[in-house]
């Protein structure tokens, strides 16, 4: 301190008194000597009475001269020290405090001795060191406490006031406030709320006593962390009761004991009184006085809300009475009451939430009642629940509570202060359930603010889950609350509504989802809840809700359910009787009518249940009143007089038991609990109008205590306790008597409740998650479409990737589907027609050619759509494996953006059998017909000269609309984005996906190609199901327009399965599926696409053959393949003989059965009407047969190969006979038959070669057939050829050894010679060539008689089975004899003939008669036979060359007789 202490305390004594003599009241007194007496009495001298200072003054005088002379005391008693500190403090301060206290100070002379304390202490004159410095504070408090003064001005009045509150919280705030006791602290709290409270004060002075209040307050409460807790927690504990709130307004300084320095006591009585002015019943108090109240508690609460929690004293009354009038001023219609009640509200949820949690419970649904919108069409609403059709029951009384929570009601506070419809409902409503005002205006923002800074707490939404979910005494509050904020993000809740504060609203909810996700997302995989524990609670609490609904409904359905489910009987309750289960149960059960309970327990045949049921109580020491007051709180009474009856009678039995005084019989209680129910009925029943007096309940109950009176202060006391409180019914609750009934239920349940357990982890976010992504999605997706602020976009789409993450988390590909739903219909690439024409310009940028279509001018302007459309491909991209039906839109979009040419090379090629690699067209080809003469290449390559599509350049696609600027600019924007997109990175890694997920992907491709082909017809079918007869043979419908993107579908879910070969088993039949239907109405489609399914089938055949379990497939798409009309398959016979090429080339060896070979064969043969296929199936062939590393001709196949071989030859025949047929001057072209008859000749001469294999197969062996049928082919080549091999083949030596072997050689002439020869005889076949026709005639002729020469000689033991062989060969020649040139045949014939029968005769096959005849009957036959045959047309040739032997003499014929006779 820079002056003494001295000066500083005579300057301020110089200042009052100065001030005083200002007044008139002490300008002109003069000072009395007060000393005089002391003096002389210490001298020893007497004073006599009337001496002194009080001579001739009045009381009142003696006053104003006392307050003067104070101070000269004080200046004598200075100046007789030199150290004004060793002076007592009270003595100092005593003059000062004197005048504060006197109402004989005016304003300004308090105001200035104010003023000198306040330099006192701020000097430091005022110490912790100052003698006596405890008996001045406690002088000090007493005299600001006690301050009077006359009134002058308010002006100057209030500046006392101001200077009172400055002093205490200087002094307060002092070295020596920590000395203040606990008596004084509240005499100088008490001072200043007085002045916080007036409202008559100045807002200015009220508001700066609010500010000094706050700081006091704060000082109080952190003397906490000095005390221990655990003292204060005995105490409570050991009164075995919750303190109670007195009615007084002010602190209680009387009923505080002194100590110092002040401690809990200060903070239990502050609190005490801060509580009480909150009462919103209390007419006394106006809202502006509890506005700073709540802003005193709101001081304290931010600033030592933890340490109050500690102290069970402080806490109980936060939690009970402080709570119950927070909530209840938050429905006020004060703005700023309402603001600083969620404020207190809320620092009270941050500070004590551990013992909060029914109360918090209740506020939570309170909120969301008060912000639920008014009726209006709503979005679709996403159902979120545990049991899906799991219905809840809706409050079967829209007015009425129910105890513990039970019930579907909500708080209702739009009754003063009531809680109807129950404290918790069992369902989200909604809408504003029955009486709940809609917030409005600010007040809605204000509690949704609240809402929405609460949930955003990192781990609320786990806390809630946790907590209230599943636990089956609370609402689901969880899966209410990100209901409510969903709905919340959509402008249909807001109706009326101001713009900026719908807005505003909007965004706040959509706030609390991204939170919600974010803080999810972000959470660590650690925690201490058991999740199994919790889910199981959470799945017992639906089904315990379901039965809940069902026993409302119907008891007896319910209780099945219930204990179907095992929900009634525990495991540890085997040995409990089944009514005392029932009972334990109906009694713990919350959501339970309690009408339907009262009525079901008091049945008749439920005798056993409800002596059970009442037996739970415990009715020790309680009045009747009480123990039925207790008993009806569990249901409501019935309003039948038996079920009353026998619930009394029940009643009566087990209070008895109990043993209560005054009562000496059962039949006592029952009169007693009767009276009670209808004293209760008399005393409130609002229509009666005379209300029982105690004297007629006493009357009443005369003689009914077993003969006797009950005791007058016995009935008084239950006439009382009915008077002073209602037994109010369940469901009859109201008003303010419901709500305190309400809130007394809480404050039970409480205690069963257990604390609010904090729930830092992720172990709980999957169920979370799992039970409202959609909704959550939902929201994110209107707001990232309809909300404009960039900020909130960029949320938005770190909301949908955050999704995405724990979606891929927690394995819910449903999750993902929906994610690419949402912002698939964002990005405008799904509502594209197809172009009426894919003509579109293609310009020149920087030496790169782009194509510009309207899709793509349009898609550059709409920035939220690219951003969509960037935000779905990058969550795609690397979580493939989590989609499912996702994929249909995201190959929708490749569609679309392949129609508009703006996909990625890569995804725009077609892979085939010919031409490697090339571009899908996007154009039909100009010509319907396709060529069939090619020199080289395939069909793709052929049709792709003359197409047009975006990828390539034309003059044609500049035709029409010309590109402006702004349309090149925006295509540009839309190629940068298609580029960020990295379409052909998801492209690459649909191909890694695993199965599940690949044969989604198919299976989505195969939907939308279907819709663009197969589909089709179906509709056709579907239109015209019963067409006319014959109409589709006589007028066949056209084929559908040509369609790029069937093909770009199909050729992309090809190049999928082909590049999954590991999936093939699972891929195939998604594949194959859209092929066939495609291959089975070839004529219906465009070549084009056709051609692809045979390609891509035949692709995956390759893959097929591979798989052993998968060959028979081989063969179903081959029989597919076969079953092609032809001209389909001319059409597509180049791609088609291609591809099996390679396969049986690859895989041969799964070619095993003749069936197998004749489904190959016979594919092969459909191709060779086509110029180039012809050649690779004949190249195929030979280099089959020609295989040196193994032998490949089988019994299995030789057939199948001799057929096609024989196909080739019969080719190169017809074609020389069609170039025959033509007019000269008619042929366009000259025909090159040179490389068919090539083939055709090497075709003979092969399957001449294959009679190396005849030893071995010589039964199945076709080869003299063919090469006899080819023997009359009108090419000359292979004719000569065929003959010569057929010449060759009959008399080798492997048939030879077949005849040897017991080969039938009739066979060859059956079906190969004889055949051979009828049809050279067929005059049609003869004109094709005559003179070669003819001379083939005779070389067969020639070697059908070599070869019977041969064979018959081999078999001249059976000549007998030769006649008949014999004998049609005869007659062949006859015919060819006289068919043709005559003198060739005549000459040819004979010879032939003439060497087979000398054979003949040399074998002694073929004899003439002899005299005497000694041949055999055959012999005779044969030559009988042979001779009549010949004769028809070679008479006498027979004789010529066999000539008969001459007949005997007549003699020795005349002799013979007679040797006989001899």
């Amino acid at each position: 301190m820079a002056v003494s202490p001295l000066h500083l305390v005579w300057s301020e004594i110089l200042s009052v008194t100065s001030a005083m003599r200002k007044n008139s009241r002490w300008a002109s007194s003069l000072p009395g000597p007060p000393r005089a007496s002391n003096l002389a009495t210490s001298m020893g001298l007497r004073t006599p009475a009337g001496t002194g200072d009080t001579v001739g003054r009045s009381g009142h005088d003696r006053q104003e001269a006392g307050l003067m002379a104070g101070f000269d005391e004080l200046k004598r008693n200075i100046n007789d020290t030199h150290e004004i500190l060793s002076i007592p403090l009270p003595i100092v301060l005593a003059p000062f405090l004197a005048l504060i206290r006197s109402p004989l100070s005016t304003g300004p002379i308090t105001a200035t001795a104010l003023a000198a304390i306040h330099n006192f202490f701020a000097a430091g004159l005022i110490n912790e060191h100052s003698v006596d410095t405890q008996r001045a504070l406690g002088e000090l408090s007493n005299s600001l406490a006690h301050c009077k003064f006359e009134a002058t001005d308010s002006s100057g009045d209030e500046v006392v006031l101001m200077r009172i509150v400055n002093v205490i919280d200087t002094c307060q705030a002092s070295v020596v406030g920590n000395l203040l006791g606990d008596v004084e602290l509240c005499e100088m709290l008490e001072t200043v709320l007085t002045v916080c409270c007036q409202m008559r004060l100045s807002e200015s002075l009220r508001r700066c006593a609010e500010t000094a209040m706050h700081s006091m307050v704060r000082r109080v409460f952190s003397k906490l962390d000095g005390l221990d807790p655990e003292l204060d927690n005995e105490s409570v504990e050991a009164q075995g009761a919750t303190t109670k709130l007195g009615t007084i307004d002010y602190l209680l300084t009387s009923a505080i004991p002194a100590s110092t320095p002040y401690g809990l006591p200060s903070a239990q009585e502050l609190l005490r009184v801060l509580v009480n002015l909150l009462d919103p019943h209390d007419m006394q108090h106006s809202d502006s006085i509890r506005l700073s109240i709540l802003g005193i508690l709101n001081a304290g609460l931010e600033a030592s809300g933890t340490r109050i929690a500690r102290f069970k004293s402080l806490s109980t009354m936060l939690l009970d009475q402080g709570c119950k009038y927070l909530f209840q001023l938050a429905r006020s219609e004060n703005v700023n009451v309402v603001r600083l009640s969620l404020r207190a509200i809320v620092t009270l949820f941050d500070t004590m939430r551990e013992d909060l949690k029914l109360q918090f419970e209740l506020f939570i649904s309170f909120t969301m009642d008060r912000l639920a919108p008014p009726v209006n069409p709503l979005p679709p609403k996403v159902q979120l629940s545990l049991n899906a059709g799991n219905s809840r029951k809706a409050p079967s009384s829209p007015g009425t509570p129910r105890p513990d929570g039970q019930g579907s009601g909500s708080l209702d506070l739009s009754d003063p202060l009531s809680l109807e419809g129950g404290l918790l409902g069992d369902q989200t409503p909604p809408t504003p359930r029955p009486g709940v005002v809609p917030a409005k205006g600010l007040t809605r923002e204000l509690m949704l603010e609240t809402l929405a800074y609460i949930a955003r707490q990192p781990t609320f939404m786990v806390d809630l889950w946790a907590n209230y979910d599943c636990d089956v005494n609370c609402e689901d509050l969880f899966e209410r609350l990100i209901s409510f904020m969903a709905r919340g993000v959509y402008p249909t809740q807001y109706t009326g509504s101001i713009e900026y504060q719908r807005y505003s609203s909007q965004l706040l909810c959509l706030d609390v989802l991204l939170a919600y996700v974010e803080h999810m997302a972000a959470r660590a995989e650690v925690g201490k809840p058991q999740p199994d524990a919790l889910a199981e609670s959470k799945a017992s609490k639906g089904l315990l809700l379901a039965g809940a609904a069902k026993f409302n409904t119907k008891p007896k359905v319910g209780l099945a359910y219930l204990e179907e489910h095992g929900l009634i009987y525990k495991p540890d309750d085997k040995d409990v009787p089944r009514a005392r289960a029932l009972a334990k149960f109906l009694k713990s059960t919350p959501r339970l009518d309690k009408k339907v309970l009262g009525d079901w327990i008091s049945a008749p045949d439920q005798i056993d249940v409800l002596k059970e049921f009442i037996g739970l109580f415990d009715f020790t020491g309680k009045s009747v009143a009480d123990a039925m007051r207790l008993l009806l709180e569990a249901f409501r009474l019935p309003g039948e007089a038996q079920p009353i009856a026998r619930i009394t009678e029940t009643f009566a039995d087990i209070y008895f038991a109990s043993k209560p005084p005054e009562v000496k019989s059962t039949d006592a209680v029952y009169v007693l609990a009767y009276s009670v129910i209808m004293l209760n009925t008399d005393l409130y029943n609002p229509q009666n109008r005379k209300r029982m007096t105690l004297e007629d309940y006493q009357k009443n109950l005369k003689g009914v205590n077993d003969g006797s009176n009950f005791d007058p202060a016995y009935l008084k006391s239950i006439y009382e306790s009915i008077k002073k409180r209602e037994i109010v019914l369940p469901e009859e609750h109201s008003g303010q008597l419901g709500f305190e009934y309400a809130w007394k239920a809480l404050l039970i349940r409480s205690k069963e409740a257990g604390s609010l357990v904090c729930c830092e982890t992720a172990l709980l976010d999957r169920p979370m998650f799992q039970l409202t992504w959609k909704s959550v999605i939902s929201a994110i997706a209107f707001a990232f479409t309809a909300f404009d602020d960039d900020y909130v976009v960029e949320r938005a789409i770190a909301g949908f990737r955050k999704c995405a993450t724990l979606a891929g988390r927690f394995h819910l590909p449903e999750v993902f589907d929906y994610v690419v739903k949402s912002l698939s219909h964002a990005t405008g690439l799904l509502a594209e027609a197809d172009p009426k024409s894919t003509k579109f310009p293609v310009v020149d940028v920087e030496g790169q050619s782009l194509t510009v279509s309207p899709l793509s001018v349009k898609f550059g302007t709409n920035l939220r759509g690219q951003l969509a459309t960037v935000v779905l491909f990058t969550i795609a991209n690397g979580n493939g494996n989590a989609i499912r039906e996702g994929w249909s839109l995201i190959f929708e979009m490749f569609q679309t953006l392949f129609m508009h040419s703006l996909l990625p090379s890569r995804m725009l090629q077609m892979e085939d059998f010919l031409g490697g690699v090339s571009a899908i067209p996007m154009q039909p080809a100009a010509s319907a017909t396709p060529q069939l003469h090619r020199s080289d290449g395939g069909l793709l390559s052929a049709l792709s000269s003359y197409l047009l599509t975006p990828y390539g350049q034309s003059s044609d696609s500049l035709a029409g609309w010309e590109p402006t600027k702004d349309d090149i600019e925006n295509t540009l924007c839309t190629m940068d984005c298609i580029s960020s997109c990295k379409i052909d990175e998801i492209y690459s890694q649909i191909m890694t996906l695993e199965v599940e997920a690949l044969v989604a992907a198919l299976r989505a491709l195969q939907v939308l190609a279907d819709r663009r082909t197969v589909d089709i017809l179906v509709d056709e079918i579907i239109t015209d199901p019963v067409p006319p007869a014959n109409s589709r043979a006589e007028f066949p419908k056209e084929p559908l327009p040509y369609d790029p993107t069937s093909v770009f579908l199909l050729e992309t879910m090809v190049s999928v399965a082909c590049q999954t070969k590991t999936h093939i088993e699972e891929t195939w039949p998604v594949v194959f599926e859209h092929i066939s239907g495609l291959l089975k109405a070839s004529e219906r489609f465009g070549i084009i696409l056709i051609e692809r399914a045979v390609v891509g089938l035949l692709r995956l055949g390759l893959i097929l053959a591979e798989q052993p379990s998968l060959r028979d497939q081989v063969y179903v798409s081959i029989d597919l393949l076969r079953s092609l009309p032809p001209s389909v398959t001319n059409a597509v016979a180049e791609q088609l003989a291609t591809g099996l090429a390679r396969l049986v080339k690859e895989h041969h060896n799964i070619i095993n059965s003749a069936t197998e070979w004749g489904l190959v064969s016979t594919l092969l043969r459909s191709t060779m009407s086509h110029s180039e296929a012809v050649k690779i199936s004949f190249t195929l062939i030979m280099d089959f047969i020609g295989q040196e590393s193994e032998q490949t001709v089988a019994p299995e196949n030789i057939a199948a190969l001799t057929y096609l071989l024989e196909t080739f030859a019969t080719s190169a025949g017809q074609a020389v006979e069609g170039k025959r047929s033509e007019p000269r001057g008619q042929m366009a072209t000259p025909l090159n038959l040179e490389p068919v008859v090539e083939r055709g000749v090497k075709a003979i001469d092969t399957i001449a070669d294959l009679r190396k294999y005849i030893p071995s197969f010589i039964e199945r062996s076709t080869l003299p057939e063919t090469e006899g049928r080819q023997s009359s082919s009108a090419c000359k080549e292979v004719r000569h050829a065929a003959l010569g091999h057929l010449q060759r083949i009959l008399p080798g030596t492997q048939f030879s050894a077949g005849v040897q072997a017991g080969f039938d050689f009739r066979i060859l002439f059956d079906r190969v010679l004889f055949p051979i020869l009828e049809e050279l005889l067929k005059p049609q076949v003869y004109v094709k060539d005559q003179q070669g026709m003819g001379e083939a005639r005779l070389r067969v002729s020639a070697l059908a008689c070599k070869s019977f020469l041969h064979f018959s000689v081999r078999s001249a033991d059976d000549a007998g089975d030769t006649l008949e062989l014999w004998l049609s060969l005869l007659k062949m020649m006859d015919r060819v004899m006289h068919s043709g040139k005559r003198d060739q045949a005549y000459e040819a014939i004979p010879e032939s003939l003439k060497n087979v029968v000398l054979v003949l005769n040399a074998s002694q096959v073929l004899l003439a008669p002899d005299h005497p005849d000694s041949r055999t009957p055959s012999q005779i036959q044969y030559w009988e036979s042979t001779k009549q045959q010949l004769d028809d047309f070679l008479p006498g040739f027979l004789e010529e060359l066999i000539p008969s032997a001459p007949p005997p003499p007549a003699d020795a014929v005349d002799a013979q007789p007679a040797s006989v006779a001899s």
